[in-house]
């Protein structure tokens, strides 16, 4: 049996949907941050299989930045989240209204 690029965008699809139903549902900053990593994976997932059929490059780099992007949003969310919990002891997100009027 061989994978094909269908097999990528079934597993893709349902990495990127438990990552969106987990940003919707749960109210934990920290979860919400681990959905968003979730998502971000699933695009990663699609640009290195597009690029692996396409026989290119691209894809590939694209992914290696978007790491790199990712892993910046992950310092900087945890960051804020220890300054937030420092502060108000709350990590749901609906208790942090700190840019509301």
């Amino acid at each position: 049996m061989t994978i094909t690029l269908t097999h990528y965008l079934v597993v893709s699809t349902i990495i990127f949907s438990l990552g969106l139903l987990g940003v919707l549902i749960r109210r934990n900053f920290i979860i919400v941050l681990m959905a968003v990593e979730m998502m971000l994976n699933a695009a990663n997932l699609n640009l290195v299989a597009f690029s692996h059929y396409l026989n290119s490059l691209t894809g590939q780099m694209v992914a290696l930045f978007t790491i790199a992007i990712a892993a910046g949003e992950a310092a900087v969310g945890l960051a804020i989240i220890v300054v937030i919990f420092r502060g108000k002891i709350a990590t749901n997100v609906d208790q942090i209204n700190l840019l509301k009027w």
